[in-house]
C-alpha cells in the first residue's frame, strides 16, 4: 500500500482528471485501546483501528464532499466521479474554495507522539488503581467504574494547490466515578486526566481518590433560596465560559449575524485584567498542530488582550465572507467541510489565590458542575442548571443542588475576575473564576 500522502495525491489527481477545478483530500487513521473496570471486575476491554478518507472537490463555485472507509486506489476514480456528480447539482457558493493562506508545512517540534504504547494489562492496572483508591475513601459506598485508555491518531492533508502535510498525536487517559451515600440521598462525582505522554499523566490512584472525595463532600445538599450574588466557577467548569465566547466569535456565526458579539470586535468586552490566549503550538498540548484543516499555518494569538476582543476565529470560507484572512483555525474530519474551532485555549491566571478571590463574599455560590446548555447565542442570555456549594463569609460551606444560575454573557464577561490557579488539563482551560451579580434560582 502506498504512503498516505501519495494515496491522497493520487486521489487529487483522479479528481482533477474527472473535471475538478480544485480539490483537497484528508486521510485520518487511528488506534484506540480502552479498558473499563467496575467493582473489581473488568467490564469492557476494546481495541479499535480505522482509516477514513475524505475528498472535497470544487467546480467553479460549487463544492461537494465524499468520504469512504475503503481506502483502495482501485476505487479512487469512482469516488472522484461521485464527488464531481454531486458538485454539479449543488447551488453555487460564492465563498467556496481552497485556502489562499495554505503554505508548505514548516518543521515544528511539538512533541505529540509518545513512542510507548501500553498493553491491555497496563491499562487494567491503571483502572484498578483508580477504582480501588476511590472505594477506599471513607463514605464512598459504590463505584460507577474506572477507565484507562490510549489512542494514536494520524491525519494527512493534500491539496491540488500543492500542500501536503501530516500531523499525529498520542493520548493517555484515566478516569474514575464514585458514589457516596445510599438510596435517594446518593451523590456521584468523578475525576479524570488526559495527556499526550504517559509521563505527564496523573497517578491513577490520585485520580480515584479525588473522585471519591468529590462525591463524599456533595452528600446532603440543600436547595438555597433565590438570590442575586457573586458566583465562583471551579476550574473544572470555568472553561465552559470560554466555550460560550468561542461560539460567539466563530466566523460562521459572525458572518450570519447570529451572535451577541457581532459588533464588538476591537472593543472592550472583559475587564482590562483579562487575557484569553490560543496557542496551537504548545509543546505536548492536547490540541497542538502546526497547520490547520486547510493547510494554513497556525500561530499563537491573544483572542482577548487587556479585555479587548481582538479577533474572530476564521477558516477560509468565513474569512472570505467577512473580507478577512483565515486565522488558521479550520478544523475538519473526513465527512464534512472545515469549520472554525480553537486549539489550546486558556484564560490567563490573575493575581489572587482562589481563597483571596472569595474572601470578601458574605453570601455566594461556588459551582462545581453545570447541567444543560441554556445559552442563547444571539442575545447572550445565560441560564444553566448547576450544583456546588454555598460560600459563607469567604469560605466554602454546605453543598447545594437543584439550582439554576442566570445572567447575560455580556454582563458576565464584563464582571469577571480570574484567580491564579490555572492548570493545563483539558484543551480549554481556565483558573477559578468569579462573576459578580448573577441570579441563583433555588427554593
Amino acid at each position: 500500500m502506498p504512503e498516505p500522502l501519495d494515496l491522497l495525491a493520487d486521489l487529487i489527481g483522479r479528481a482533477r482528471a474527472a473535471g475538478a477545478d480544485a480539490a483537497d483530500a484528508v486521510l485520518i487513521s487511528g488506534t484506540a485501546i480502552g479498558v473499563q473496570r467496575r467493582l473489581g471486575k473488568t467490564e469492557h476491554a476494546e481495541r479499535s483501528e480505522g482509516r477514513d478518507v475524505g475528498l472535497r472537490v470544487f467546480l467553479g463555485q460549487r463544492a461537494a464532499i465524499v468520504s469512504s472507509s475503503a481506502i483502495d486506489p482501485a476505487s479512487f476514480t469512482e469516488l472522484a466521479e461521485r464527488a464531481i456528480a454531486m458538485a454539479r447539482v449543488v447551488p453555487e457558493d460564492p465563498y467556496a474554495g481552497l485556502a489562499e493562506t495554505a503554505a508548505p508545512p514548516e518543521p515544528v517540534a511539538l512533541d505529540l507522539e509518545d513512542p510507548t504504547e501500553p498493553s491491555t494489562e497496563d491499562l487494567m492496572n491503571r483502572a484498578a488503581a483508580a477504582e480501588e483508591a476511590a472505594l477506599a475513601v471513607s463514605g464512598v459506598t459504590n463505584s460507577e467504574g474506572a477507565e484507562a485508555g490510549f489512542s494514536r491518531t494520524e491525519a494527512f492533508l493534500v491539496t491540488s494547490a500543492g500542500f501536503a502535510g501530516r500531523h499525529a498525536r498520542t493520548g493517555h487517559s484515566v478516569s474514575a466515578t464514585a458514589l457516596a451515600g445510599s438510596g435517594t440521598a446518593m451523590q456521584r462525582d468523578y475525576d479524570y486526566h488526559s495527556t499526550v505522554y504517559l509521563a505527564d499523566l496523573d497517578d491513577p490512584a490520585a485520580i480515584g481518590h479525588s473522585a471519591g472525595e468529590r462525591a463524599v463532600i456533595r452528600l446532603n445538599p440543600t436547595r438555597p433560596k433565590t438570590a442575586k450574588l457573586p458566583v465562583v466557577f471551579d476550574p473544572r467548569v470555568a472553561g465552559s465560559l470560554l466555550g460560550h465566547l468561542i461560539g460567539a466569535i466563530s466566523g460562521a456565526s459572525v458572518a450570519r449575524g447570529t451572535t451577541f458579539l457581532k459588533d464588538r470586535l476591537g472593543t472592550r468586552v472583559f475587564p482590562d485584567t483579562i487575557r484569553i490566549h490560543d496557542d496551537p503550538r504548545r509543546v505536548r498540548g492536547l490540541r497542538s498542530r502546526a497547520f490547520d484543516g486547510e493547510g494554513t499555518p497556525t500561530a499563537a494569538r491573544d483572542i482577548v488582550a487587556a479585555g479587548v476582543l481582538t479577533t474572530w476565529l476564521l477558516d477560509s470560507r468565513s474569512a472570505r465572507q467577512l473580507g478577512m484572512r483565515s486565522t488558521g483555525h479550520a478544523s475538519r474530519g473526513t465527512g464534512g467541510p472545515p469549520a472554525p474551532g480553537p486549539t489550546n485555549l486558556c484564560l490567563s491566571p490573575g493575581e489572587m489565590a482562589p481563597a483571596q478571590l472569595m474572601a470578601d463574599i458574605k453570601l455566594g455560590l461556588y459551582i462545581t458542575e453545570m447541567i444543560g446548555m441554556g445559552v442563547n447565542g444571539v442575545t447572550g442570555d445565560y441560564s444553566r442548571g448547576a450544583s456546588g456549594f454555598m460560600i459563607r463569609n469567604g469560605a466554602i460551606a454546605e453543598p447545594v443542588a437543584e439550582i439554576t444560575v442566570a445572567s447575560n454573557l455580556l454582563e458576565m464577561f464584563a464582571h469577571l475576575t480570574a484567580a491564579n490557579d490555572l492548570q493545563f488539563r483539558r484543551g480549554t482551560d481556565a483558573p477559578t473564576v468569579r462573576v459578580e451579580g448573577m441570579t441563583m434560582a433555588g427554593a
